[in-house]
């Protein structure tokens, strides 16, 4: 079973930077799309940033500002999250999804980004 864990998170100032982890576990990561949501208060979860094979998919909120990466040997995958702005301010959940049937999907626990001065 495909355990995710988060970690990074924290209370940032506008205009700061933080990185996200995501350690990935039990099954092989290789063959996983890997990707971070976010859910603000009262607000539906949305699609943050996107990682299938070498191409990368961001909402337009976060483009040119969020990059999202991986390291296979370490079974992680990274959101390095650059001139955060307060409407950034969620948990933030990492999300793997299997390439090829079944096809299953995991979800992190989520892990609180809060931007404030």
């Amino acid at each position: 079973q495909v355990q995710l864990v988060e970690s990074g998170g924290g209370l940032v100032q506008p205009g700061g930077s933080l990185r996200l982890s995501c350690t990935f576990s039990g099954d092989n990561f290789a063959i996983y799309e890997m990707s971070w949501y976010r859910q603000a208060p009262e607000k539906q979860r949305e699609l943050v940033a996107q990682g299938i094979g070498g191409i990368l998919k961001y909402t337009d909120d976060v483009k040119g500002r969020f990059t999202i990466s991986r390291d296979v040997p370490k079974s992680m995958v990274f959101l390095q999250m650059n001139s955060l702005k307060p409407e950034d301010t969620a948990v933030y959940y990492c999300y793997a999804r299997k390439l090829i049937a079944p096809y299953n999907v995991a979800w992190g626990q989520g892990i609180q980004v809060t931007v404030s001065s």
